[in-house]
């Protein structure tokens, strides 16, 4: 080997002994979040406040009693009414990595020692989209509610009606609203709550009915998106369009509740109406 020859390099591989997934950075503030530091903070920025998704069991487990929660209609999935390409394929691979039978997940619940229904949209099956099982799940739920006599809560996390089932998927915005008139009719309060993000046909329907609208900070709540909406009005946008803090000030939010004080603002709603 001549004296200006550089040696090999080793071919052995250096395993990467730090686990993938451990940390997260902030959107708002780029600070960079351990996942512990994470769950402990209920997936919210202890710097500055930034709300994550939160799926819909650890979200039930936030408002619930200890040990009230009763899942009913678990049994539901989503069919292929429409013959859509590779749909039922890709709902039975949510399924299977999300451990959730669809974007909805509803039951029995005790807040503050108050009976209630509660319905929980999870972002994270198929983006939270409305099908026809979300719709007959919320409504089931509601009509469950006028029986027993409970109030009715649904947390909304969606980017609007799915489109894979059609003019089946736009359906339920009607469904779920008339089963809402019936709760209303029979004296049984319905809160709303709207988390990040909140769009489409569930902003048009449910989401925004309630006798009580609650939103956790800057969440996104809008029908279009702000792209679709600049281009088709050719107006500049006001700061903060669509965000929580926005529909506070023009009246479609009641307040801005963080999801630390969330379980004492229900109990706190239905101790006045359901007393």
């Amino acid at each position: 080997m001549g004296i200006f020859d550089k040696p090999k390099l080793r071919k052995n591989k250096v395993k990467d002994t730090v686990p993938e997934g451990l940390w997260t950075k902030c959107p708002d503030c780029s600070a960079m979040l351990h996942q512990l530091e994470l769950r402990q903070h209920l997936q919210t920025c202890h710097h500055c406040g930034h709300h994550f998704l939160l799926d819909s069991h650890d979200r039930i487990a936030l408002v619930a009693d200890p040990q009230s929660f009763e899942e009913t209609e678990g049994g539901l999935i989503s069919a292929n009414p429409l013959g859509f390409q590779n749909y039922a394929e890709k709902t039975s691979g949510l399924r299977e990595k999300t451990g959730l039978k669809d974007a909805v997940v509803t039951g029995r619940v005790s807040i503050g020692g108050k009976p209630a229904m509660i319905a929980v949209m999870d972002f994270k099956f198929f983006a939270g989209s409305m099908g026809s099982v979300v719709g007959e799940k919320i409504t089931r739920a509601i009509e469950m509610a006028i029986k027993e006599k409970r109030a009715m809560i649904i947390v909304s996390a969606s980017s609007g009606a799915r489109m894979q089932e059609g003019m089946l998927s736009l359906m339920q915005m009607a469904k779920t609203c008339g089963a809402l008139a019936r709760l209303a009719e029979a004296g049984l309060p319905y809160i709303s709550v709207l988390t990040h993000p909140t769009t489409g046909g569930v902003t048009a329907s449910f989401a925004t009915i309630g006798d009580v609208n609650l939103a956790e900070p800057k969440c996104m709540i809008g029908f279009a998106g702000p792209r679709v909406v600049k281009e088709t009005t050719h107006q500049n946008l006001p700061p903060g369009f669509q965000t929580a803090e926005f529909m506070l000030e023009h009246g479609l939010v009641d307040a801005i509740v963080p999801r630390t004080k969330l379980r004492e603002k229900l109990t706190t709603l239905l101790g006045y109406m359901m007393a």
